[in-house]
């Protein structure tokens, strides 16, 4: 909704309540907290607007496209008042129509600083509310969860869905066939996982829907179109709104983030590659043995077909049975104990579906959920079955409190059985709009669901002891962070691109690191391969590198196989374990000093794997997106073009010194430096402290 002028009725000023103020300047509101500037309206223009409208979806396999239809919108705003009320100030006005819409604005201190704004209209012919947030005339604007694009998403219209982020995004040919075989399975730019009603601006300011409200899980749609302001309509008559302002990035997320207890990632994954591996018993143990003979630093194995494997038209699938498959893996608690008795921990794969397993050995958990009424229903009350692409499953009801409890103790007993350490804790974004649950509406619980089962995990975590599980999620609500200590950032292709390869992954870190997900990995090597005719999509041995590369200044270092594994390079090929050991080893030397940065992580939410804007905003070197920071020192600009030996780095102030070939090269200038596959661009600023250290560590791994 674009809005319309914003008047103030005659004799409204400011006013101030304790520590807060609200200052009306006449053609815009402004609210501060201890006379700094936290929000500020557009200058003459509404700053509340509000629409009868319906939202429609189209969906197909995890893919939804909504259709909205506004019959009526409101966009002229009236302040009738301004007035404190204890330690609160209260702002009510009008949107004139026919009728006229009321509206009440209730602020109030944030605990964690910043400002708590309560948006409320008590009239019943509104649909969605509007909020506008003012910014400086062309002043980037970041966030929104997950975002596969530019950090800077200044021009856009921001659907807030969960849902499925496509095959190829653009990219040619995979899209045009994605989207002509599979239904718009290409995807577009704004398609992502995890979408949220959180954004920052270069203003250092902050705005969030607050994630424990009701109106969190709505839909809802983000517009940046306008270089002077940032609007959020989201579809609900009540929008908690949390407001937030520093003089430091790192700062403005820490608070916007809150004190939330964040669980600790477990130590040893810190100690080197978790390398996906899968086939069975002998391939996994061959595999370890090969990779650590390589002189590959091996933390752990990450085996995704532990329940089975099925072969689909996209690939290599798995059974969702959640018990160990009798055939390729008989002897399952023996390999888990042998591989932890080498120090190589166990992790595995559960998501929130069931699929009939009927004449499969073990329980059949399908048919123990649909008796007792644990499964999401279709409009018919069955069990709905949803097509995953050559075969069906359902969903557990986790709205249904006996249904997750059941769930949890399934993943306690069966997923974490053996000595197995964590799992990937896949989907989640896929909830029908038109099931029918245990109790609430789809469509506000839609983009809820991975809130459900990301608590559904922990708490099958709590009931196998596991305090250190280590869990990772693709799909994420905005409050995530106390229940899980690492996310991913899904499924990219085996390319290069910043469409949905390597250099998209960067990006969707970059945005899911200021939106709450304060470590984010992606899958070395990528995850999607697919023959579309005119190009055959498979991993390149340079590639692969790279990859691990980037990987090896993440904060944790997992490869997968990918949906076609015996059309792709893997890391223990024997062509690729000399660059594997060497990733590794880089990731090994920096754990002390990625020990640091984890702990600033979770105490204050500001993200590990972090875009240069956080560190060094308002410098030329916050306008790359083609490069990062680990944490405060370390520099990144990996390579993400086929073929290049040469990196182009925008090194902030100072001067930064490469931490393998000891170079120095001088700040606030953009400069392209040699970057020769095996050595990273990567560089500590001279006068840090952590660069000798980092050094010292690199020799003492043998990386040089």
């Amino acid at each position: 909704m674009q809005p319309a002028r914003l008047t103030f009725a005659p004799g409204v000023g400011g006013t101030r309540a304790q520590n807060i103020e609200a200052v009306v300047f006449g053609d815009r509101l402004q609210l501060q907290r201890d006379n700094r500037v936290v929000w500020t309206s557009p200058t003459n223009q509404s700053f509340v607007t509000a629409a009868r409208s319906t939202v429609a979806y189209d969906e197909h396999r995890g893919y939804f496209w909504p259709q909205v239809d506004t019959t009526r919108s409101w966009t002229a705003q009236t302040v009738d008042s301004v007035r404190a009320e204890g330690n609160r100030i209260i702002v009510g006005g009008r949107l004139k129509g026919s009728p006229d819409v009321p509206y009440t604005m209730t602020v109030s201190p944030r605990g964690a600083g910043g400002l708590d704004v309560l948006l409320t209209t008590t009239s019943n012919a509104v649909d969605a509310l509007g909020f506008q947030t003012g910014r400086t005339r062309g002043r980037g604007v970041h966030g929104f969860g997950e975002q596969f694009d530019s950090f800077d998403l200044s021009g856009r219209l921001i659907p807030l869905l969960v849902r499925e982020q496509g095959v190829g995004r653009g990219e040619q040919p995979v899209t045009f066939l994605a989207d002509a075989t599979q239904r718009g399975a290409g995807g577009a730019r704004s398609m992502t996982y995890a979408a949220y009603p959180t954004f920052v601006t270069d203003d250092l300011r902050g705005v969030r829907l607050a994630p424990s409200s009701p109106e969190a899980g709505a839909f809802g749609i983000a517009d940046t179109r306008n270089s002077d302001r940032v609007g959020l309509q989201i579809w609900s008559r009540s929008l908690h709104l949390e407001l937030t302002s520093a003089d430091f990035a790192s700062d403005l997320l820490a608070q916007q983030q809150g004190p939330v207890t964040r669980p600790t990632l477990a130590k040893w994954t810190q100690d080197g590659l978790i390398v996906g591996v899968q086939g069975g018993s002998a391939k996994v143990r061959d595999t370890v043995r090969r990779l650590k003979a390589a002189g590959v630093r091996v933390a752990g194995v990450w085996i995704q077909d532990w329940t089975g494997g099925r072969t689909t038209s996209f690939g290599d699938r798995l059974w969702w049975t959640w018990q160990p498959d009798p055939e390729r893996y008989p002897d399952w608690k023996q390999l888990v104990g042998e591989l932890q008795a080498q120090g190589v921990r166990t992790t595995t794969y559960v998501n929130p579906f069931l699929t009939d397993a009927s004449g499969r050995p073990g329980t059949n958990l399908y048919a123990q959920a649909a008796a007792r009424g644990y499964l999401i229903r279709d409009v018919d009350g069955q069990p709905y079955q949803q097509d995953q692409g050559g075969f069906s499953a359902t969903m557990v009801d986790l709205t249904n409190p006996a249904a997750r409890q059941w769930f949890s103790q399934v993943i306690a007993h069966h997923v974490l059985a053996d000595g197995v350490v964590g799992f990937m804790a896949d989907f989640a974004e896929g909830l029908p709009m038109d099931a029918r649950l245990h109790s609430g509406d789809p469509r506000t619980l839609h983009n809820r669901w991975p809130k459900l089962w990301a608590e559904t995990v922990k708490a099958g975590c709590a009931a196998a002891g596991r305090t250190d599980c280590v869990t990772w999620f693709r799909s994420g609500t905005p409050d995530m962070a106390s229940d899980t200590p690492l996310f991913w950032t899904g499924d990219q292709l085996v390319t290069w691109s910043t469409d949905d390869g390597l250099a998209s992954s960067l990006l969707g870190t970059f945005s899911a690191g200021v939106s709450g997900w304060a470590l984010d990995h992606s899958d070395l090597g990528g995850y999607t391969s697919v023959d579309a005719v005119a190009k055959n999509y498979v991993r390149s041995p340079e590639l692969l590198q790279r990859w691990g590369e980037v990987a090896a200044f993440g904060v944790v270092m997992r490869s997968h196989e990918g949906n076609r594994p015996a059309q792709n390079l893997q890391v223990y090929d024997p062509t690729q374990v000399a660059a594997t050991a060497r990733s590794s080893r880089i990731f090994a030397a920096l754990a002390p000093y990625r020990a640091t940065v984890l702990d600033e992580a979770t105490r204050d939410g500001i993200p590990a794997v972090r875009h240069t804007w956080v560190n060094w905003p308002n410098t030329t070197a916050a306008a790359n997106d083609r490069q990062f920071f680990l944490g405060q020192s370390v520099l990144v600009a990996p390579v993400l073009s086929e073929g290049s030996r040469t990196a182009t780095v925008s090194f902030p102030p100072g001067t930064w010194v490469n931490i393998f070939t000891g170079r120095s090269y001088a700040g606030g200038a953009t400069t392209n430096v040699p970057a020769p596959l095996g050595t990273p661009a990567a560089f500590v600023r001279a006068d840090d402290p952590w660069l000798p250290k980092i050094q010292a560590a690199l020799r003492a791994q043998s990386v040089r």
